[in-house]
């Protein structure tokens, strides 16, 4: 078993971003053993960090997203790719801005950083997870698969929705074969995509200086091409910076046709829940700490984590909260900060006795309770909230736009904009078919049960 690694010195490169054409400077800095890959926006109050991990992916459309509270960083898998396929454990990536500058729309240049800054051996060893079981995923057009192997290797077909430019691609990744196979391809898009990106605010600092263009049958470029598949060549670039967030190496055989960053992340996911499995089985068999009266005892409480849809009995071992002031019956989304429940009001709610007779409608504090709740799900995603209770301390910006009346379906969305310590902060709308019938920005305070 090797050692972890890190940078032996800082090294700092600068240019725009990719999406949102901003000026950013970006220096790469060694970080202590077991530290993981971490982003740090040093233009922010507090100077916030992001760990490189699937359960912090807040968007994958075009390229991965990392969030964390009011901290994003956009385009972060050139980047996770160097480190990875060098072999670093260990590094703190400081931006000040929301994105890494993307270069030449490769990891050349970050692959020089890294040259320039030497790599050192730590203390700890490096624990590499070893694939023990097959896990197979398919999204449309897209399937990805990964299997028990002895290293780390790539097999890739890529091609666009009419199957023009199909090229296909094996690679063992190790940080030799990293460098010479995988670092050099840019990053494509196929011209009849181009406005489709801009209307959208995509590629704001987009050129033929960072990215390749494929018009019908014309290839188009500031340079030859670097490799003979260089496009397939870049997804697997895609796939080792995506599959960086399982925050340890792997070793397995990933299998992808017509690959994307959604469907890399949920691999990373996947193999994320498989780690973590023997865990949760041997907490399972543990013996359960003595429940507080009236709630569950925290091993019974179910495993909160990216993709859970939680039933009634389900969020009743989560929140302490009983008839009549249970406003969540489901929980249908959990990924990365964001979260999506649901309350169905019925004419058996007993606020509609009084609230009104002959007018019955719902409570906009109970919207606002149903809200708070909701995230104090979220917050017990994180394993170190684990057994606690999350009191309503206030709410600010709260408007009720609409009545909520029996019949409806009330559907809680809330984003958790701040953690910090024992204080959070969350936003959440209520809406109904669609339409927002309530907002407001909530903070809690997480306390033992």
């Amino acid at each position: 078993m090797l050692q972890q690694q890190t940078l032996r010195q800082p090294a700092a490169f600068a240019g725009i971003g990719l999406h949102s054409g901003n000026r950013v400077s970006m220096n790469f800095l060694p970080a202590a053993p077991n530290t993981g890959l971490r982003f740090r926006r040093v233009d922010l109050e507090g100077k916030p960090e992001i760990e490189a991990l699937a359960e912090n992916v807040a968007d994958t459309n075009r390229s991965t997203t990392l969030s964390k509270g009011n901290a994003k960083i956009h385009t972060v898998e050139h980047v996770l790719a160097t480190f990875a396929g060098s072999g670093i454990d260990n590094a703190i990536i400081e931006l000040d801005a929301n994105e890494p500058p993307i270069a030449d729309g490769s990891s050349r240049a970050y692959c020089q950083m890294v040259e320039q800054a030497g790599i050192v051996p730590q203390s700890e060893l490096r624990e590499p997870y070893r694939i023990d079981e097959p896990i197979e995923l398919e999204f449309g057009d897209t399937i990805i698969s990964i299997f028990p192997h002895d290293s780390f290797k790539l097999t890739c077909t890529s091609a666009d929705k009419a199957g023009r430019y199909t090229q296909f691609f094996s690679l063992e990744v190790t940080p030799d074969t990293w460098v010479r196979e995988l670092a050099h391809a840019r990053t494509f898009c196929f011209f009849e995509e181009l406005e489709y990106l801009i209307k959208n605010g995509l590629i704001k600092g987009g050129s033929l200086e960072n990215a390749v263009v494929i018009r019908d049958d014309a290839v188009l470029t500031n340079e030859p091409l670097r490799y003979p598949e260089e496009f397939v060549r870049h997804k697997m670039l895609d796939i080792v910076g995506d599959l960086a967030l399982v925050g340890r190496p792997i070793l397995g055989h990933v299998v992808a046709v017509k690959p994307s960053h959604f469907a890399n992340c949920e691999l990373a996911k996947r193999i994320t829940a498989q780690i973590r499995k023997p865990l949760l089985a041997a907490q399972a068999f543990a013996p359960p700490p003595k429940p507080v009266s009236g709630t569950a005892a925290p091993s019974d409480a179910p495993v909160i984590q990216d993709g859970a849809v939680l039933d009634i009995n389900q969020v009743m071992k989560i929140l302490p909260h009983r008839y009549p002031f249970l406003m969540v019956d489901r929980v249908t989304k959990i990924e990365g900060n964001r979260i999506t429940a649901l309350k169905n009001v019925s004419v058996n709610e007993p606020f509609f006795v009084g609230h009104f007779p002959t007018h019955p409608i719902m409570p906009g504090v109970l919207q606002l309770e149903a809200i708070a709740q909701v995230a104090g799900i979220l917050t017990l995603k994180q394993a170190e909230n684990l057994g606690k209770l999350a009191y309503f301390m206030s709410a600010e910006s709260v408007k009720w736009r609409k009545p909520v009346r029996p019949g409806d379906t009330l559907i809680i969305d809330v984003e958790l904009t701040k953690s910090r310590g024992k204080i959070g902060k969350a936003r959440g709308v209520c809406s109904v078919n669609g339409e927002t019938v309530s907002e407001a920005d909530v903070t809690f305070m997480l306390v033992d049960a």
